[in-house]
Parts: C-alpha cells; structure tokens; sequence
C-alpha cells in the first residue's frame, strides 16, 4: 500500500498543478476579454482613440499593464464599427520555466455612435 501511495502522490500533485494553470490561463483570458470590451464601448463613443486605450489599461489588473499591447481601429464616420484588439504573454506559475508561456489576445468591436 505505501509503495502505490508514493507512486500516484507525484501525479495528483502534477494533476493539480496543472489544474492551477488552466483556471489562471482562464482568467487571465476573461480579464482581457473584458478590458477590451470597455475599450471598445469607450471607442465607440468617443472619437479618441487614446481613451480607448486608456479604458483597456484601466480594466485590468495593474501587473499586466506594461505588459499588454493596445490597437485602436476607429473610423471617422458614424455607423461603422470601431474595433480594439489587445494582447500580451500570459506566463506560467513558477513550477514551469520563466520563459513558458502562452500569447493571449482578444478584441470587440462595436458601432460607432457620434
């Protein structure tokens, strides 16, 4: 019984771990998600794209905002959907190496308005 109990500890622990990085994947995921959908109601409304990117920034959590990378499409005409895509490298928790990652990026367009 103790030789099975020290050979399947190593792959509940594994199975943890990995379980751990995949709910913060998920949400680092949604947070950007809804960063861009502020950004893009705020494009939408407003003909300046920098406050756009200002709403995106603001959204989400102050570790990841040097981090994340920003674009605004916003036409001059109304009725014409103006779009923000964000993106950036979400890194895993320390038991994988620093350089371990995934690119993660979102983007939400809505109808301009004025």
């Amino acid at each position: 019984m103790t030789v099975e109990f020290f050979l399947v500890i190593p792959m509940v622990v594994l199975v943890l771990l990995a379980s751990i990085q995949v709910v913060g994947l998920a949400r680092a995921r949604l947070e950007l998600l809804g960063a861009v959908r502020d950004g893009a109601r705020v494009a939408a409304t407003t003909p300046d794209p920098a406050r756009a990117v200002e709403a995106v920034l603001s959204a989400l959590p102050p570790q990841l905002r040097e981090r994340v990378r920003v674009s605004v499409e916003r036409p001059s005409r109304v009725g014409v959907p103006a779009r923000v895509t964000a993106s950036y490298r979400y890194r895993f928790l320390p038991p994988l190496p620093a350089e371990s990652g995934v690119q993660l990026s979102a983007s939400a367009s809505m109808t301009t308005e004025r």
